[in-house]
């Protein structure tokens, strides 16, 4: 055989391994494009320590919107001293009739006996972090008094659920849980935000018990 020849059938063997390749490639992506990629929490059960009270779909506080991504947890206060999970759960749902043409709304509301109410699906964003809506997960957070500071069994289950969070969605509490003041310089949360050690202790925290929930998982 000639070395043309040779060289030839070298290359036709080598288009005939590239167009097999390209064909199983093909043929695998037009599966994954059928089965359906799916949201990022699509099919995250949540804790047991979480009562899911969902606000009805409406403009003002749980628009439906799809949350395609999620990059990070947002931790916001009330702002409304003493108030409960439920009342102010409620409180988004009665923004559902437009009077007062406010949009807001909470992933998570954690009340002042610890108790998580979930307002929104994980699957969808909620109307509390300004420019972040579209890639994280909001825990807004009842406390007793005008210093914003969270009682002790508050604080843990915040601490908790953010743990929870960062586990199920992959986030470094470090770098990818933040305060709405991170977003916005608003004073939320405002102890969080007057107290800067006490925000690093939070997600040192944080980190501790993402060790503590893989342990015993």
């Amino acid at each position: 055989m000639s070395r043309a020849r040779a060289r030839r059938r070298r290359l036709n063997l080598r288009f005939a391994a590239l167009c097999l390749m390209a064909v199983f490639l093909l043929a695998g992506a037009v599966i994954w494009l059928a089965a359906g990629r799916g949201l990022p929490a699509e099919g995250v059960e949540v804790p047991d320590y979480v009562r899911q009270d969902f606000l009805t779909v409406n403009p003002w506080s749980r628009p439906g919107t799809p949350l395609e991504k999620v990059d990070g947890v947002v931790i916001h206060y009330v702002g409304n001293p003493s108030t409960t999970a439920q009342a102010n759960r409620n409180y988004f749902e009665s923004l559902s009739s437009g009077e007062t043409e406010t949009y807001a709304s909470s992933h998570f509301v954690v009340g002042l006996e610890g108790e998580v109410i979930q307002c929104i699906p994980l699957t969808e964003i909620a109307y509390a972090s300004n420019i972040r809506n579209d890639d994280t997960v909001a825990i807004e957070v009842c406390h007793p008094d005008e210093t914003g500071e969270f009682s002790p069994v508050t604080y843990q289950r915040v601490v908790e659920l953010t743990a929870w969070l960062c586990r199920t969605f992959g986030l470094d509490p470090e770098t990818d849980v933040i305060r709405h003041y991170d977003v916005t310089e608003k004073l939320c949360p405002l102890y969080y935000v007057e107290h800067p050690e006490a925000w690093d202790a939070f997600r040192a925290d944080v980190a501790a018990e993402m060790d503590r929930q893989t342990a015993v998982s």
